[in-house]
């Protein structure tokens, strides 16, 4: 069987933090109500040279350092985002160019906070499918651009920032003792597109539009929501929460990763929770929470880890794979 094991990751954030502190003359919020509601502490924010590509080149070429690989070993780029740097084309294609590399193929993957989950998955089918060997998946989000500065109820959630994974293609023997993706499951329902949305776009209002959520409607269905992938991609791979060693989810909201890991039955101590340092990152945000583990010594070579998200759409699934 052919796996899709990691070969490297880096990440990338933009240089200007603002604390919680930071919004109090802005809205009406303080520190206090932003981390007991949330667990947010600080974010990173893009200023006007850093974009969703270049934030996504520094985290592709850090990835690439860590593997040690240059793009000229990649044939393929996925992109996850939210926030490319134009319509079209694709923000992967500009990444690409960036990176020197003019083989191979890229394109962007919009499913918004998940999109750094599907866009592993979908790496995994493109390996395991025999078109491509090597393949350089991307998170890269600047939600600063798409808030609205005078909603207090958003603009203290998100924040900017990239991370990478190289993903190679390795023979395994099938087994869940093998390195590399062992399981996944994505799952979708557009009926709640209006808890979570951007009001604006190319075919509608001709603008980009600001970022809207129904925060108690989405707090409402994503624990339930979570735990549905989970416990599917669990059953495909014939395991327990007990037998992983990290559970890496989706930043947004630290009740939200308490809760679900308390239905699931994952203990405290193996969940990683970066949400204090980078705010929600959309697709982003797992390979952050990721770069963070792996920097500090936390996931090994030979871990089981779990990936998990849930975005506007809603959109939400899970990856399990061995370090």
């Amino acid at each position: 069987m052919i796996r899709s094991v990691v070969r490297g990751n880096g990440a990338a954030l933009p240089r200007r933090i603002m604390k919680n502190a930071d919004f109090e003359g802005m809205v009406e919020t303080s520190d206090e109500w932003i981390v007991q509601r949330t667990g947010i502490r600080q974010r990173h924010v893009a200023a006007d040279d850093e974009t969703t590509a270049s934030l996504g080149e520094a985290a592709a070429r850090a990835a690439l350092d860590s593997a040690g690989m240059t793009s000229a070993d990649i044939d393929l780029i996925i992109l996850a985002t939210s926030t490319p740097n134009n319509t079209f084309p694709a923000t992967a294609v500009e990444i690409q160019n960036q990176l020197g590399m003019h083989h191979g193929f890229a394109f962007d993957m919009q499913a918004v906070c998940s999109g750094f989950v599907y866009a592993v998955a979908t790496a995994d089918l493109y390996i395991r499918g025999g078109l491509a060997k090597r393949v350089l998946v991307i998170g890269s989000e600047t939600f600063s651009r798409i808030l609205d500065w005078n909603d207090r109820s958003t603009c203290v959630l998100f924040g900017d920032g990239a991370g990478a994974l190289v993903l190679e293609a390795e023979g395994g023997a099938g087994a869940i003792t093998d390195r590399g993706v062992l399981a996944a499951s994505l799952r979708s329902d557009g009926v709640h597109k209006d808890k979570l949305f951007v009001d604006g776009g190319p075919s509608t209002t001709g603008t980009v539009g600001h970022l809207r959520m129904e925060g108690r409607e989405v707090f409402k269905h994503a624990v339930g929501m979570i735990t549905d992938v989970i416990e599917a991609t669990f059953g495909e791979a014939g395991i327990t929460a007990e037998d992983l060693d990290w559970f890496v989810p989706h930043q947004a909201n630290k009740r939200i990763i308490d809760a679900s890991a308390k239905k699931l039955g994952i203990a405290e101590q193996k969940v990683v929770v970066t949400v204090d340092l980078h705010g929600n990152t959309s697709a982003a945000s797992v390979p952050l929470a990721l770069s963070v583990a792996v920097a500090d010594g936390r996931i090994k070579k030979g871990d089981l880890v779990l990936l998990e998200a849930m975005g506007g759409g809603f959109t939400w699934g899970a990856v399990l794979l061995r370090w």
